[in-house]
C-alpha cells in the first residue's frame, strides 16, 4: 500500500507458491480453458437472489489484482437496492436513446446490430446484483493532500477481469454495460469526484428464456490473436 510517511523496501519469502508438474500444469489449464469457454454474456436475467457472501468474496478476488505502484486504484460499489437499481436504469436509458437516435454514430450502431442490443436496459432492475466499478484517478490522504495513482486504466481493467472470472467461478453470469457518458453513477453511489465509472456489471442468473447471440460465439482463432517469437 501507499502512505505519507517514508516507507522502505522490504522482501519476505514468497507466501503462496503453488508448484506443480508440467503434466499437471497442462491439466489444470485445459480444464480451466473448459470452464471459461462456458462463460457466455447475457442480457435475460431471473430475479434469484444471490447472497452477499459471494459477491462480497468476487469483489475479494478483484482485489488482489495487481496494480500499479500496489495503489489498487479501484473502488467496487455493489447495489441490490431497488430504487437505486431504478434510478439507475433510468439515468443510463437516457444516454443509451441519446446513442441509439445518432449520437452513437452510424459505423458504432451498426457494429452493435448483431449483438441485437437497443436502449432498453431491464436487467439493471432485474438482476439481484450491479456492481459499479470505479477508477480511482488520484488518492487523498486523510489530510486532505492528493497523490498520484499510475497505470489506472491498466490497473482497474486487470481487476474487472479478475471479477469476471470469480463470478463466472461463482456459477453467476454478467452483462457488461458502458453507458456514455456515465458521470451520474458518481453521484447515485455518494463516490467522490477523484472516482470515475468506468463500467456496470449486472451480476445474477439467466432466465429460464436468456438467449445469446449467435455472433457472439464466434471467436478469433488461436493464429489470430498469437505471435510466438522463439
Amino acid at each position: 500500500m501507499f502512505s505519507k510517511k517514508s516507507l522502505k523496501y522490504q522482501k519476505i519469502p514468497l507466501p503462496d507458491n503453488v508448484s506443480i508438474s508440467d503434466e499437471e500444469m497442462l491439466s489444470s489449464i485445459t480444464q480451466f480453458k473448459e470452464y471459461m469457454l462456458k462463460r457466455h454474456t447475457i442480457r435475460d436475467f431471473s430475479d434469484r437472489e444471490v447472497s452477499y457472501d459471494i459477491i462480497k468474496h468476487v469483489i475479494q478476488v478483484a482485489g488482489s489484482a495487481p496494480s500499479g505502484a500496489n495503489h489498487q486504484p479501484w473502488h467496487f460499489v455493489a447495489v441490490s437496492n431497488a430504487d437505486i437499481k431504478s434510478r439507475i436504469r433510468e439515468a443510463a436509458e437516457i444516454e443509451e436513446e441519446k446513442f441509439y437516435s445518432g449520437g452513437g454514430g452510424d459505423e458504432w450502431i451498426k457494429a452493435l446490430e448483431p449483438i441485437g442490443t437497443n436502449a432498453k436496459k431491464p436487467h439493471l432492475e432485474t438482476a439481484p446484483w450491479l456492481i459499479i466499478i470505479f477508477a480511482e484517478r488520484y488518492g487523498v490522504f486523510e489530510d486532505g493532500t492528493k497523490y498520484k495513482n499510475y497505470y489506472v486504466p491498466e490497473s482497474v481493467g486487470i481487476a474487472t477481469g479478475f471479477l469476471i472470472t470469480a463470478l463466472h467461478k461463482a456459477g453467476l453470469s454478467v452483462l457488461t454495460h458502458t453507458p456514455n457518458p456515465m458521470n451520474f453513477l458518481t453521484g447515485l453511489c455518494n463516490r467522490p469526484q477523484s472516482n470515475k465509472p468506468v463500467m456496470i456489471l449486472t451480476v445474477g442468473h439467466p432466465s429460464s428464456n436468456a438467449t445469446v447471440p449467435k455472433v457472439a460465439k464466434i471467436k478469433k482463432s488461436i493464429d489470430q490473436i498469437l505471435t510466438v517469437m522463439k
